[in-house]
């Protein structure tokens, strides 16, 4: 699972991410909910080995990311917010770089690939440059670098962003066919996809959690079903 403990970042005197706990257990996924500037990706970040926190503890499986940052982000697979890297890459050559990378060799490598091009449907764009990618395809071209490794855990920040409706409803159908096997953590601003995927939601609002609860609950609690309105009773209101 993964396990946070005090998880704080300053970043000069402004205070992103402020006494942070929790955890998610294999099986679950947890949508990672919050306003802009909330600290939701400063926390992935963090949680991913990209940012080191001012302090706290952060566990993977196991393991302090702190103590055994290598061995930990072995078991991690992570989609950031935003476009692919090495656009003038094909995607082919791609996932042949994040394997060597990810120490994928031999038949175990070959199949893995052919797997995630597969399932991302992404056999007709594999020579195509990826700046030349539409917006979609660039999304499934960063979700296959994220699973190639088939992780235990993953984390998705805004894995749906920008795409068609289309779109979206594959890629959340991929994501929940992987879930019962990992632990996965959401970043969305999107309620549909709260409710198609997520078993659990944290609500952060300037760096600290408001909101521990099932969609369910917290639909109840709040009396919406609206993702906007929910924001306004935790920013406004501050419930927790």
């Amino acid at each position: 699972m993964i396990e946070i403990k005090h998880l704080s970042k300053r970043f000069g005197h402004a205070l992103a991410v402020d006494d942070l706990s929790f955890s998610v257990r294999p099986g679950e996924v947890l949508g990672f909910l919050g306003p802009n500037g909330a600290g939701k990706s400063t926390t992935m970040k963090m949680i991913t080995g990209f940012l080191k926190p001012t302090s706290g503890v952060i566990r993977v499986c196991g393991r302090d990311l702190g103590m055994q940052p290598l061995e930990s982000k072995k078991k991690m697979g992570y989609l950031p917010e935003g476009e692919v890297s090495y656009g003038e890459m094909t995607p082919s050559q791609y996932l042949e770089f994040v394997a060597r990378v990810r120490g994928l060799n031999g038949q175990y490598k070959q199949e893995r690939s052919l797997e995630v091009i597969r399932r991302l449907h992404l056999g007709g764009v594999l020579d195509q440059a990826i700046d030349t990618l539409s917006k979609g395809f660039k999304k499934r071209v960063g979700l296959a670098q994220a699973i190639l490794h088939d992780p235990e855990v993953l984390i998705l920040d805004e894995p749906t962003d920008g795409l068609d409706p289309n779109q979206k409803f594959e890629v959340r159908e991929f994501i929940r066919s992987i879930a019962p096997n990992k632990v996965i953590v959401i970043s969305t601003h999107i309620l549909g996809e709260v409710d198609a995927l997520c078993d659990r939601i944290i609500i952060i609002d300037n760096g600290r959690k408001r909101v521990d609860d099932t969609p369910a609950n917290l639909r109840q609690k709040f009396s919406s079903s609206r993702l906007d309105d929910v924001f306004r009773e935790v920013t406004l209101a501050r419930l927790s």
